[in-house]
This record gives C-alpha cells, structure tokens and sequence, in this order.
C-alpha cells in the first residue's frame, strides 16, 4: 500500500516553465519519506499539488488511495501539513491560535477542541507555553507549533515542507526528533528537504528531484548500492600500485592523494605516501592485498570504501545541496 502515488504529474506554469515533469511517487504506508532536492528543483511546487493547493497540467496524483485534488474534502481531514513555513497570528497565544485553526475544521467536534489542543500541544513539547504569545516563540518552537496544527486530529499521513529551514541547530533538532516520535506512532511522514544530514537520520526512503525531474526513488540502502565500492590503497609507490589493480581487472583505477596533499605521480620511498585506489566490482579484497604484497608494494594502508550519501546525490543532481 502507498500513502502517496503520483503518475506522470507534471507542473507547467503559464510562462512556459516547466516546474514538475511527469513525477511517479510511490510512498510506502509507515515510511518516513525523505523528498529531496536542491531549492528549485520543484518540491513544493509538487507537495502543493498533492494536497490540492496547485492544480497539476498534466498526470495524476493520490494521497490515501484517494484521488486528488477532487477527493480532497474526502481525504484531507487525515492528511496533516506544513507548506512554506507556519502561519499564525502573532498576537495570540500558541493555545488560542490552534483554538482557530480548530475551529475551521468542519470535521472537528468543538466538544472535544481544548482536550485535542493540549494534547497537540503536549505532543510537540509546547504545553508549558500554551499561553505564550505567538510572536514570541523561538523559531524552533514556531515550527513545531505548525506540526501541532497537523497533529490536532489523528492523521494517517503528515507532509512537511522544509520543516528545518532556517532553524538553528537546537531547533532543527527538536524538529527531528518530533518526526521520529510521530513516525514511531504509526503515521507516514513526507518530508521535503534539501539537507542531507536530516535524510540520513530519519528518513527510511527517499526521492530525489532534479530540474523537475525525479531521477532516484527507493530505501536509503537501495540508494547506498547505487555508488560503486572502491579498494584504496596507501603506499610509497602509488604507480606499481595501478599497475597491479589494473592487471587484476579492476576498473578506473589511479593515483588519488590524501586531503591533506596534491595528487602525486610518485612518491620517493620515505618521502611519504600517496593512495592508488579501483572499483572493487566482485573482487576478493583478501587477493588484491596478497598480489600487491607479492609485487613487492610496501602497503601502509589498505581500505574498501563505500561513497557518502554527499556523493552519491550529487552525482544524481550536481553541486546544489547543502552538506
């Protein structure tokens, strides 16, 4: 089952941009759905389709199993949201300002309003400042008093749109980790995002945009298996060292120095050392290491490596993300 589906939804303003081009989401029911991608990569151009705030030019889009957006009095009573940032009114308290919100929802049952309110607010951490004037909330706690609007009803389904954006580290971690206690309950969590550390830690699927286009979908393991595993080698001879890999049918093999130090050539023994590294590929690292041994290649150092998250997501969308 899919919390969220999409086929071929596409977004073409009337300039003539292209914002959104025939996106097919699949997000898993119980996933917590990292959508990722540089700033205008179309992500909220696309979260404001789902629920109904844009109409798309072309494809379709459904949340719950519902089709949108003509089944959104159907469905968005179980859908929560957060879209480009909170929005409330600075004169009033945290409390009353959900008094209002709540009282827009056709679906509430005004008997039951304080009770939910203080239970949002609870759930978010803001009950001690329930009374708080909204203007003088932290951004972190403007944040998650815009979850707690979401949360003010049992929803099946919490789409958030760069829930972290401008917080400083105190705050986006207090987000974070509102976003596993809401995922941990049971409930889907969309969450666009161009910060890959926040992926990392909560996220367990992801979609990345770029240019409009999405060009990954799937587990953070499935997208780990993308980047090719490289043998690294330390050594005073970094060339001999090529030599070997390349012998035993190792792609891309070459020199590669150390952060600290230029590329080399060749390294005097005891002058220092430089790295020779290759695509592992389906290479037995035991054997590699013995045959460089019985070349006659000192090995200082002798590493598999998988590439980094910060790799492989700029290989699919190119220098854009904030790292």
């Amino acid at each position: 089952m899919t919390a969220i589906s999409t086929s071929g939804l596409t977004k073409r303003f009337r300039g003539g941009q292209l914002a959104v081009d025939h996106v097919d989401l699949a997000v898993p029911e119980g996933s917590v759905y990292g959508f990722l991608g540089p700033n205008g990569s179309g992500k909220t151009t696309t979260i404001r389709m789902l629920l109904g705030l844009a109409f798309p030019t072309g494809g379709s889009a459904a949340l719950l199993g519902v089709g949108m957006p003509d089944g959104a009095t159907q469905v968005l009573h179980r859908v929560g949201s957060l879209v480009e940032g909170p929005a409330f009114y600075p004169f009033l308290t945290g409390l009353d300002n959900l008094a209002r919100y709540d009282a827009a929802d056709r679906t509430a049952d005004p008997r039951t309003a304080r009770t939910r309110i203080d239970t949002a607010l609870d759930r978010v951490g803001l009950l001690s400042a329930a009374k708080k004037r909204y203007r003088h909330y932290s951004l972190g706690m403007k944040q998650r008093l815009a979850i707690s609007a979401g949360l003010l009803r049992p929803r099946e389904l919490i789409i958030l749109d760069e829930p972290t954006n401008g917080l400083d580290p105190q705050g986006t971690r207090e987000v974070r980790a509102l976003i596993r206690q809401i995922a941990a309950d049971g409930t889907t969590v969309f969450v666009s995002s161009h910060l890959l550390a926040e992926v990392e830690q909560i996220c367990t699927h992801v979609g990345v945009m770029r240019s409009g286009r999405l060009v990954f979908q799937g587990s953070l393991p499935e997208l780990r298996r993308t980047g090719a595993v490289r043998v690294t080698v330390q050594t005073a001879d970094p060339e001999a060292a090529v030599k070997v890999l390349t012998a035993l049918g190792l792609p891309d093999a070459r020199i590669s120095a150390p952060p600290d130090r230029p590329p080399a050539t060749a390294v005097e023994p005891g002058q220092g050392f430089a790295e020779a590294s290759a695509v592992l590929g389906d290479a037995a690292p035991e054997r590699i290491c013995a045959e460089l041994v019985q070349a006659g290649i000192g090995v200082r150092g002798f590493a598999v490596t998988s590439p980094s998250l910060e790799d492989l997501f700029v290989g699919l969308t190119g220098e854009g993300f904030d790292v």
